[in-house]
């Protein structure tokens, strides 16, 4: 295959993967990598206090620390520890991918500086302790400007590096770095990148003149508003991270067993579906907002949503299918999970990722689902069950994704040698597991009614306290118990991770060059060639799909009966 040279820049060939890291886009992933992986560890701080608090033998904070502390948790975690990783993941896809420069470096800089002073910025107001409005931080509430105006810095910044990322593909598309189609992880990335769009134009629509509003320039902003457009930009932001840590998916199975999707086409429908459908989904966090029609509420998350759940089952089935039909080319073929069992549990790459795919299916995809029912979510509305569900989305799916990818990228990136890989090894299962027990117990509590974000749910001292039952009570310790546990395991991966590039042994850099190797045409998968994705070229995947869709409809049934018991029609 022919090299081209390119303007003042280089490419470094990794000799352990054959990545080409183009220099500018190599600094810009470390540094963004690395600042996520701090706001990570600070939020995992903050978790311990959140997870000590809610358990009411413990309950260790004050009212108005707790508040102050959930309010940098959620919003150091969701927003700041998941793009700052999922701007380095977008260099990656189109850069490294492509095998092409970056597109105004300078420019990706500015963005990572705007980020990081945004950050910081917001941060620093949430700590003076004016600021404790949540991450919702709804109206007429109102927090210090520099809360506000940090949260725009940041949002300029990550619009702007997400505008890199479309400027470097144009550039790879230009000088012909790659032959045929994007291949398939970068076009997950690019949607991403488009919902990322239209996330950050939401919270800018409504954060600007909330943030003039804490000034003095404008007199009010309109609750119902707000609310509605900042669902546009909250729960969209867990949209980014579901394109994104599937692409990584993709990345993953294709690093780990050398497997191709069972259908191209068919995957990049479902990125489509996610683009058109998924940011939908957001009306199921207004589903009980009484100022909106329930015709509104019935189209966008009981037909429009089923689009973007349909693309989540088909990425469920497409990515363990595609891992399958790799293990069985290999002859691992007997029975339904021989290929399963001799997969690489003890690489945390591989671990993290289908402890991730798991979850997020079971956990979080059939609890979005039955939340986005708008009757049913009157039993769970507002209760503890809704972080239960978006740990199962953001935890399990995204963080844990994004902490299997470092592992890869601790050699390949940061070219460092992992510290101490039996606690790597390790460390996916027990944040994973442990995050699975938390999620559960925590949608266990909501569902008898625990609230979502009060700090004494029994409150103590009150005139007319309310009696829970000691279920309730139970469930909320184990919350506790499984949360130091899954806290446990991030500050192991924080160990690995930082420790490996202060101490681990410095690896070979690779070959240094002024020129890229094109990306040749990919040749169409043999299951796509002989029978195609309708075929049981993957039997034991079809089994696991069947098990998932068993439990969806009994823990859907489950909800109809228990509504039944809540509110009587006779």
């Amino acid at each position: 295959m022919s090299t081209t040279t390119t303007s003042t820049t280089t490419y470094r060939t990794c000799p352990r993967s054959g990545l080409q890291f183009e220099h500018q886009a190599e600094w810009l992933m470390k540094a963004n990598a690395f600042v996520a992986v701090v706001w990570l560890l600070f939020g995992g701080v903050l978790a311990i206090g959140v997870v000590l608090t809610r358990w009411p033998a413990v309950r260790w904070l004050e009212a108005d620390t707790f508040y102050m502390v959930l309010t940098a948790h959620g919003i150091d975690m969701l927003i700041y520890w998941i793009i700052f990783f999922e701007v380095a993941v977008l260099y990656f896809c189109a850069s490294t991918l492509l095998r092409c420069r970056i597109a105004t470096p300078k420019v990706a800089w500015l963005a990572f500086a705007l980020m990081l002073i945004g950050s910081v910025v917001n941060n620093v107001a949430v700590f003076r302790g004016a600021s404790s409005v949540m991450m919702t931080s709804y109206v007429p509430m109102m927090a210090e400007p520099n809360f506000y105006l940090g949260l725009i810095l940041f949002a300029v910044g990550a619009l702007i590096a997400v505008f890199v990322f479309f400027g470097t593909l144009v550039v790879a598309k230009r000088e012909k770095t790659y032959e045929g189609s994007v291949p398939l992880v970068t076009f997950g990335a690019i949607t991403a990148a488009i919902i990322a769009v239209f996330t950050i134009a939401s919270g800018a629509i409504i954060l600007i003149p909330t943030w003039l509003m804490s000034l003095g320039v404008v007199k009010q902003v309109d609750p119902l508003v707000y609310r509605t457009i900042w669902w546009a930009f909250g729960h969209s932001s867990q949209q980014i991270n579901v394109a994104a840590h599937i692409s990584v998916w993709y990345l993953v199975a294709a690093i780990a067993f050398g497997a191709k999707p069972m259908s191209e086409r068919v995957s990049r429908t479902a990125f489509l579906l996610y683009i058109l459908f998924l940011q939908l989904a957001s009306a199921h966090h207004l589903l009980a907002d009484p100022g909106l029609s329930t015709g509104w509420k019935v189209v966008n998350t009981s037909y429009f949503m089923y689009f973007a759940v349909l693309a989540s089952m088909i990425h469920g089935l497409t990515i363990p299918g595609a891992m399958e039909v790799a293990q069985r080319q290999k002859g691992f073929t007997k029975g339904l999970f021989e290929w399963l069992r001799k997969a690489p549990w003890s690489n945390p790459t591989f671990s993290g990722v289908f402890i991730s795919i798991i979850g997020f299916g079971f956990l979080g995809g059939i609890s979005g689902v039955m939340m986005g029912t708008e009757q049913l979510n009157m039993i769970i509305h507002n209760t503890i069950y809704v972080p239960g569900h978006f740990h199962a989305t953001v935890v399990v799916g995204t963080t844990l994704t994004f902490m299997a990818l470092t592992y890869y990228l601790i050699p390949v990136l940061f070219r460092r040698e992992m510290i101490n890989p039996v606690l790597a090894k390790w460390q996916p299962y027990l944040f994973g597991f442990s995050m699975y027990f938390f999620c559960l117990v925590m949608m266990g509590a909501g569902t008898l009614g625990v609230s979502r974000r009060h700090w004494d749910m029994a409150f103590q001292g009150a005139a007319l306290a309310y009696e829970w039952p000691g279920a309730a009570y139970l469930m909320m310790a184990l919350v506790g118990v499984a949360g130091i546990a899954a806290i446990t395991g991030g500050a192991i991966y924080i160990y690995i991770t930082v420790g490996s590039l202060l101490w681990g042994r410095k690896l070979e850099a690779g070959a240094t060059s002024g020129k890229f190797t094109p990306v040749g045409r990919a040749s169409p998968t043999v299951v796509a060639q002989s029978y195609g994705s309708m075929g049981f070229a993957a039997p034991g995947t079809f089994t696991l799909a069947m098990v998932f869709l068993l439990a969806f409809i009994l823990y859907y049934f489950i909800n109809w009966k228990y509504l039944s018991t809540l509110w009587g029609l006779s």
